[in-house]
Formats: structure tokens, sequence, C-alpha cells
């Protein structure tokens, strides 16, 4: 029987199936009722003192009651209900088979519902707010609507995905659009999103496009591929017109080189992808398998011994200040070799336990240059338990000391409500910055008092690098010493709490300026060791971040005898006292003995050498150039940053060896 019974006397039925909600959804019926009116009566059963329970349409009642409480709906508001008759258990299955029995709408048909209001006269912020989605979401069904028909149609069939047709999205012009699904169709690999985003933008193709490296312009010509060149082109320039052809070759040579590498390294599998790096969509649904370095074979190790030999003799030949300039320049690149040499073979290739290697696999991507490459990463499966083999989790839910509940759930179940439990608290988090800020560093500064027997609770790692040398400490450094002393101020009372819950919201509680302290010392100590030169010592964004920051070198670090002149040579040491003081400082010290020249550069680069008042200034701003960052800031006063944006936590600026002295 349909009646029609206020809001205020419909109650939740403890029989009802539904028992978990999507914020989102909630929000989307919430602004359709309110725009539309109820378009489908709930079915509710007859409870004691007037009441009506509601069987089906739990949250069609919920948002009501939250439009009441916004006062747009009134509390007796008329709900149209079909009232059951039926009994308690017949009210269950009820309410699973209008619950259960449901299709989302196909997006197409969505985007053409969309395009129907806007035709009539609504504004995208309209359909948004009318349906409680965001303007974004409403654009993107728009776009769809514009798709060429035989996409369009696609999609509408399920011939092709969503990200595949938003992918034909990336361009307007449907000509390109229905080219590209022809193409696509009749190739004989599976196109994915990336593969047509890049075919729909790409009218054609550089000769030097990382796709023609890799087939060359030999067989991308014999597989009937058209080439256009202007008068100054040139093989890197020229373009090539087939780009689904192309596209549809280096799919299939990577895919013939992803099966021989399989083979070849007894893998399951090799994943290839025209990209240079390993999508996300790639590797999703993978887990990442444990693997360590290959060790050093007996041959390597006894090659790094005559390395390590050779390398002595030719510093040898350096720290003589006897030793001629041919010989000290042989020295030099012999030197550069042996290091070059023992990077290579120190970088080994990850390799993984044999049990886990049969069912393990990798991703070839293809590098910049048109070269496959194995990402040294090795990929599992995430297999799905049996479901006979399954005998159940005893779940206890509650909090300790309340009314607990005891179930059994399928561990397959319990796996896929955690999953989706995360990303309810995932999207949250995402959209509270200042929350996502504090997990970071207390997780990264957390790390220092984590149990490790404990599971961690994110992937967020930010191990201190080792550094090349074990156990070096530059304890006399002025840098060193001032973080130092800015790692004791840094207030650790948080990391009293007995877990990390109670160390979190104490970590929480501290003011602005400790937590923000404590984000500058979580990222600063991650930072690896460089130099400003090449080779494996060089890292240009850190010499970018140094030219942003502004850093003045020379007043965080002067060479000494210890720390610089007694460990090059004689040549290097006069080179400099050159650059500050000309020919004729350095020819004053051309007959010294490699010893006392290097205590002498020390005085000189201290700035209490007695000396021209010019030669000591340019002596004490005088820094090797592979201490300096690269690229150096145009102005100062542009380039330095203000404290209180750097680093809030140290209260103020960043002070010199110098000022702090003083």
């Amino acid at each position: 029987m349909i009646k029609s019974i206020p809001l205020n006397k419909l109650v939740q039925s403890p029989r009802n199936v539904r028992r978990h909600g999507d914020p989102a959804a909630d929000a989307e019926l919430k602004a359709s009722i309110a725009a539309h009116g109820l378009l489908q009566n709930l079915i509710v059963r007859s409870a004691a003192k007037g009441k009506f329970e509601v069987e089906a349409g739990e949250r069609r009642r919920r948002a009501m009651l939250a439009l009441a409480d916004d006062k747009i709906l009134a509390r007796d508001h008329e709900v149209t209900c079909l009232v059951l008759e039926d009994s308690a258990e017949a009210a269950v299955e009820t309410s699973l088979a209008e619950n259960f029995h449901r299709l989302a709408m196909n997006p197409a048909d969505e985007a053409q519902a969309f395009a129907a209001l806007v035709a009539g006269g609504a504004t995208v912020e309209d359909v948004a707010r009318r349906f409680g989605l965001t303007v974004r979401f409403v654009d993107g069904r728009l776009r769809l609507a514009t798709l060429a028909p035989v996409v369009f149609e696609a999609l509408a069939s399920g011939e092709i995905t969503l990200d595949i047709a938003k992918a034909f999205g990336a361009t307007s012009d449907q000509d390109i659009q229905t080219r590209v699904f022809e193409q696509a169709s009749s190739a004989y690999y599976a196109p994915n999103p990336d593969s047509i985003r890049r075919m729909v933008l790409s009218g054609t193709v550089r000769g030097s496009d990382p796709r023609a490296r890799l087939i060359g312009r030999d067989a991308y010509v014999a597989a009937g591929g058209r080439i256009e060149r202007e008068l100054f082109d040139d093989d890197d320039s020229e373009s090539w017109v087939d780009v689904a052809l192309l596209e549809s070759l280096a799919a299939a040579k990577m895919e013939e080189q992803a099966k021989a590498l399989a083979a070849e390294q007894g893998l399951a599998w090799v994943k290839p992808t025209l990209d240079p790096y390993a999508s996300h969509d790639l590797v999703e649904g993978l887990v990442r398998l444990p693997a360590e370095p290959a060790p050093l074979t007996d041959a390597e190790l006894a090659r790094l011994d005559e390395l390590d030999a050779s390398y002595d003799e030719h510093a040898a030949i350096l720290e003589d200040e006897d030793s001629a300039e041919e010989a000290v320049a042989a020295a030099e690149a012999a030197i550069q070799g042996i290091e070059r040499e023992c990077q290579e073979i120190r970088a080994r290739p990850p390799v993984i336990a044999p049990e886990l290697k049969a069912e393990a696999g990798m991703v070839l991507v293809l590098s910049r240059d048109g070269t496959p490459v194995l990402q040294p990463v090795f990929y599992g499966e995430r297999q799905a338990e049996p479901v006979e083999a399954d005998d159940g989790i005893e779940v206890v839910a509650g909090e300790e000391g309340s009314d607990r509940r005891r179930t059994t759930l399928s561990k397959r179940l319990v796996d896929e409500l955690a999953m989706q439990r995360r990303d309810v608290l995932a999207l949250h988090v995402a959209s509270d910055p200042g929350l996502a800020l504090d997990i970071m560093v207390f997780t990264l500064a957390d790390a220092d008092t984590h149990d490790w027997r404990s599971r961690p609770s994110t992937t967020l790692r930010a191990p201190v690098p080792a550094g090349p040398i074990i156990g070096f400490e530059a304890k006399d450094a002025p840098a060193s010493s001032a973080l130092a002393e800015l790692r004791s101020g840094l207030d650790e009372s948080w990391r009293a709490g007995p877990d990390a819950t109670s160390r979190f919201d104490l970590f929480r509680a501290l003011p602005d300026e400790s937590r923000a302290a404590w984000l500058g010392f979580v990222v600063a100590r991650s930072l690896e060791a460089s130099l400003n030169m090449t080779g494996e010592r060089q890292l240009p964004f850190q010499d970018h971040l140094g030219s942003l920051i502004g850093i003045d070198m020379a007043q965080w670090w002067r060479p000494t005898a210890a720390n610089y002149f007694d460990r090059v040579s004689k040549q290097v040491i006069l080179d400099a006292l050159t650059d500050v003081g000309g020919l004729e400082l350095s020819s004053r010290f051309a007959s010294v003995k490699k010893g006392d020249l290097a205590m002498s550069a020390e005085r000189v680069f201290a700035g209490t050498y007695i000396t021209e008042v010019e030669v000591r200034e340019k002596a004490l701003a005088w820094v090797p150039e592979v201490m300096r960052f690269a690229s150096a800031a145009p102005e100062a006063d542009e380039a330095e940053i203000d404290a209180s944006d750097a680093a809030p936590g140290v209260e103020g600026e960043i002070h010199t060896p110098r000022e702090l002295a003083a």
C-alpha cells in the first residue's frame, strides 16, 4: 500500500542490510533530493508508537533529515512510502533486493543527459549543484559528449573503457579521434590510455623520438611508414607521419624484447611499456618482491683490490711535489678511470631468492634514447586466496571496555574491507593538507622511536643516507656543528608517548614553529652527499637548491691543511694561490716544500697571512670549485630566502659561523 508519512515518523530499521555508506555519494543524493524532490518512494514497515521502520531507502531518509537540519525541508515533510505487510524475515529479503539489484549509469548516458541539460539553458555549475557533483566531474562528462560518434558509440557499448575514452578526448578534433580509433582497432596490440593519448596529440613524430630510435628508419619505411623532410631537416628533426604504425611497430618490438628477457632471466613475465617509467596503471595490483644487489664474484673482488692498489700508486704521484706535470695529468686521468670502473663493478643488478623468481616479473621501459631498459624492481602478482581454503578470521570489533562484537569474516573480505577503509581515510587525509603534512613529518621523525617489530602504518620512508664513507663526521666543520645544535634544539617532548598514536597526538599539540622545525630537519637529514663535479657525486638538483637559497659556501667551509691542502697536489695549491693573488703570490711559494706549503696556504685562506687587503678578501671568499653550488644566484638579495619561510622552527635567520662566534 502506498502512503504518505511524515518524515519525523520514519526511523531506521534494524533489518536494513545496508551498513556502510559513501560520503561523496550521500552528498550527491542530498543535492538531488533538494533539486528534484524524492524520485523513488521508500519501503517501510509499521512499528510501535506510530512509527515506520525504513526497510529500503535509509540513505534517502538520512538525506532528507539532513535537508531538514538545513531548514530546506520541514520535519513533518510528507514522504511517499510503500508500506509492507510482510514478516520481519521477508522485510530483510526485500531490503537486500532493493539494494542489490542496482546498475550504475553508463558514462555515455551520463554525458548525453548532462549535455541535454546544458543545451536547455543550465550552466555547468547548475548541473553540478543539482546533482551534488563537482564541476570537474560534469565538465569531464560533457567532454565525452563531444567525442567522435564512433568513439562515443564504442564507450556506450562497452567496447572501450572510460579511461580510453578520456584519452581520445585529449584533442577536440573529431577527425583525428576517428582516424586514431580506426588505427587502434586494427592494431595487433590492445591499446591503453597512454598510447591513445600519444597518438591523438601527435600529428607527426620527430626522428629523435624514442619510438623512432627503437624501430629504426629502415624498418619503419619498409612497413609502409611515411617520412616528410624540410630543406634543413636531418635524421633527428624529420617528421614521421604514420604515428599509429610507429606505435604498433614499437609495441610489437617491446613485446618481443620482453618475452626474450623473461626467458633469459628466468622470470614469469616481463611487462613492456613505451613510457620511460612504470606507470601506476601498469603495476596496479602488483606487489614489490624483496631483492638484494648481486654479490661480487671472486674475480670482481680481486679486480677491486687491484684498482685500490693502482689508486694508491697514482695518488702518490699527485702528492709528490717533484712529479712532472705530464705525470700528474696522467695520474689524474688514471684515477678518474679507476673510480669509474669501481663504480661500474659495484653497481650490482638486484637478485631475488630462487624460490620467488619463478613467480616474479619485471617492467621493461623505453628510455629517452630509444633503448629498452629493464627496471631493477621485481614484482609479484597479488594472489587471491581460494575461497574453499579460507576458514575465516575471527573479528572482534569495538573498543576495549565496550560491548565488543565477535564475528567471522573470510580473509578475502577482511582484505577487501581493509583496502576500502584505507581509501576512505586516504581521501580525507588528501583533502586536509595540514593533517597530511603533520603525518608525513611525524612519520619520518618517529622512525627513530618506532618499534621495527610492529607494522608501519604508511609506506613513507626517509632513511638517513649512509654516505660514501662509513663513520666519517666533520665534527669541526661549522655547518656540522650548527646542524647538531639545531638537532639538539628540537622539541622532543612528544617522544614521551608510549605508542605511535599518543606520540602523534603529542606531536600535533606542539606549536607551529616546533613542528615546522621538525619538517626542516627530517627533510634536511635525507640529503645525499654531492659535489659540483662530473660523475656519480654530481646531483644537479642539489646545485639548483643551493643556488636558489643563495648559499655562500665560504662562510661555512674553509680549506685547511687537514681537510684539503695536505691531500691535493702541490700544483693544485699553487693554482688556488694564483686564483686569489695572481702569479705574484703563487711564485712566492713555488720553491716551498709540500708540507710547509699546505700550512702556509691554510693561513692565506684563513686570512691570517700578512698580504694585501684585496688578496685577503679574495682568499676569504675562495673555495674549490667542487664545493660551490653550480649555478650562482643572479642577485644575492633576490636569491636569499627569508628564514621565516626557509626554517620557521629556527626562529630568525640562519647565522653564519662568524656571526655565531660574535
